[in-house]
């Protein structure tokens, strides 16, 4: 039984399996998409309700560039839609949206809408919703370095790298869930991820319910996470 005393307090999610749900169906990958961003919409509320204080979610990688143009262009309509239709909802319900990721090379709609998204919340002192958008872990550990190196740092500790990341302002993630199947991180938060306790489920993520998002949570309660100890 899912104890709520002990709820992790930053939950990251690989959304994985859209194109698999659509396929399975007879449709075209987009369509899985949508029903996804459907499964997205639920998750986001129900990570407030049980009290998750940061939510971080894979969007879109680097490495999704290389899928067919109508794929990308369709995902990223679909941020536009998906602003459009929950941004009132997640300002009255105290969420502020982040996105982490080089978001500049995003078509120009999807990159207005996320600057609305985070204007409207900028001020919001509830659930930290992480979107990650045009994300890589390696790039990110790239431009901390680059950046680092820019302001003349030297002594570069964990913690100064740790300013540097796109994540700076939010804890490491405690816990991080895959739908789909697969068991990879997919270059997804590599530096933040190395005490995260993993999570697999088989349900593709347009099937991903909160009665299964509780389930993954009590998994990760049931592990003893040590960090390097005994």
């Amino acid at each position: 039984m899912l104890d709520k005393e002990r709820i992790p307090k930053h939950v990251a999610i690989i959304m994985d399996g859209n194109g698999r749900w659509a396929k399975k169906r007879g449709q075209i990958r987009v369509k899985g998409h949508n029903e996804g961003m459907k499964a997205l919409r639920e998750i986001v509320k129900h990570s407030d309700i049980l009290g998750v204080k940061y939510l971080t979610v894979y969007a879109f990688s680097t490495e999704n560039w290389k899928r067919p143009v109508e794929e990308v262009t369709g995902i990223f309509k679909l941020l536009v839609k998906y602003v459009a239709s929950e941004l009132d909802e997640l300002n009255k319900n105290n969420v502020q949206v982040h996105i982490i990721g080089d978001w500049s090379k995003v078509p120009e709609d999807a990159q207005e809408s996320i600057k609305k998204a985070i204007n409207t919340t900028a001020n919001n002192t509830g659930l930290v919703f992480n979107i990650a958008i045009n994300y890589g872990g390696r790039a990110e550990i790239i431009r901390a370095c680059n950046n680092l190196i820019a302001e003349g740092i030297e002594n570069i500790t964990e913690e100064k790298f740790a300013e540097a990341l796109y994540t700076a302002n939010c804890p490491d993630p405690d816990l991080i869930i895959r739908t789909g199947g697969e068991y990879r991180l997919s270059n997804f938060l590599t530096w933040q991820s190395a005490y995260s306790e993993l999570v697999v489920v088989d349900t593709y993520w347009p099937d991903f319910t909160p009665a299964e998002y509780e389930k993954a949570i009590e998994i990760f309660q049931g592990r003893n996470r040590r960090f390097g100890g005994l």
